[in-house]
């Protein structure tokens, strides 16, 4: 099978491997945009800024493919916009909150995802899942020290992290209900949805007066270019790519690699706190990711032994 064929046809599972891949890069994702931060780029226009620039470098793309975007109608800026929602919620939450609280909350989202599958596109809810997703929900819990009390969001990033997963499921749900739409028009309305979407909240949020020196912009895209091109061009494309393929709850499971980038990232990078408790919910989250593919090879391992005896 060709590459070209490959990409066209689908694969279950190089889908699965893109939706871990992306959920490694989003598991760094809060670096690069708390150095925007630290820059004096703060709050939304971080979110903005840091989507704007890829969102660009697309633009030729989505005028070469301008023909294909009409066509593709309300579902496709439905894709759009549910993707760009979700994203620029869950970009912003880091910047008010703190990387830990901000992926564990958004991580809800195969619960979310699992159930509106179910509800809306009639697919079935496998023991498999339920598995990976209290074993996901555990290693949150046990992160987040549930001994303390349940953990309501507290802040405004909280919350944010938490609609963030939300909107993401019903993006997932989004993209399988309409797998026509090909991964370079997702991909330019979900940056294209994103950025607009953020400028619009950093307007809101913190007016005009927090718009981003034209210097410091320029000062920046020495470093944030090589990111974009190397790091959040791939991983984004990969998650459009993988995410029509596979069961919303699954690829919600899947992202779940991001909680143990994010936490192992956040503790040698920052003074947040990393120690058994986090050791045992990234392993218990590691697991809920892989249950899916581990639970089946193992029950035909166990079934190949019997038959061997």
């Amino acid at each position: 099978m060709s590459t070209l064929q490959l990409l066209r046809d689908g694969h279950q599972g190089l889908a699965r491997a893109a939706c871990l891949l992306g959920g490694v890069v989003w598991g760094v994702y809060w670096i690069p945009l708390r150095a925007i931060d630290a820059v004096g780029i703060s709050g939304a226009w971080a979110t903005a800024v840091f989507h704007i620039v890829p969102a660009m470098l697309l633009l030729p793309l989505v005028w070469h493919r301008r023909a294909q975007l009409q066509t593709g109608g309300a579902s496709l800026q439905a894709v759009g916009a549910s993707l760009g929602l979700a994203m620029m919620l869950y970009s912003t939450a880091f910047l008010y909150t703190d990387v830990v609280h901000a992926v564990l909350l958004y991580y809800l989202t195969p619960i979310w995802s699992t159930l509106l599958a179910r509800a809306w596109l009639k697919e079935q809810i496998t023991r498999d899942r339920v598995v990976g997703i209290v074993l996901g929900l555990s290693g949150m819990l046990v992160i987040l020290n549930i001994e303390q009390g349940f953990p309501w969001p507290r802040n405004i990033g909280d919350w944010m992290a938490l609609g963030s997963g939300i909107v993401w499921a019903i993006a997932a749900n989004l993209m399988r209900r309409y797998p026509e739409h090909s991964v370079p028009e997702v991909a330019s309305m979900w940056f294209l949805w994103c950025s607009a979407l953020a400028v619009i909240a950093a307007l809101s949020l913190q007016g005009t007066t927090a718009l981003p020196p034209p210097g410091i912009l320029v000062s920046i895209l020495p470093w944030l270019l090589p990111i974009v091109l190397l790091l959040v061009l791939p991983g984004y494309l990969a998650i459009t790519w993988g995410t029509p393929q596979l069961n919303p709850g699954t690829v919600g499971l899947l992202f779940m690699t991001e909680i143990s980038v994010g936490a192992v990232s956040a503790a040698l990078l920052t003074e947040e706190a990393f120690g058994i408790r986090e050791i045992t919910g990234i392993v218990l989250i590691s697991l809920a990711g892989l249950a899916e593919v581990l639970l089946p090879a193992a029950r035909r391992l166990g079934r190949s032994g019997s038959a061997d005896n």
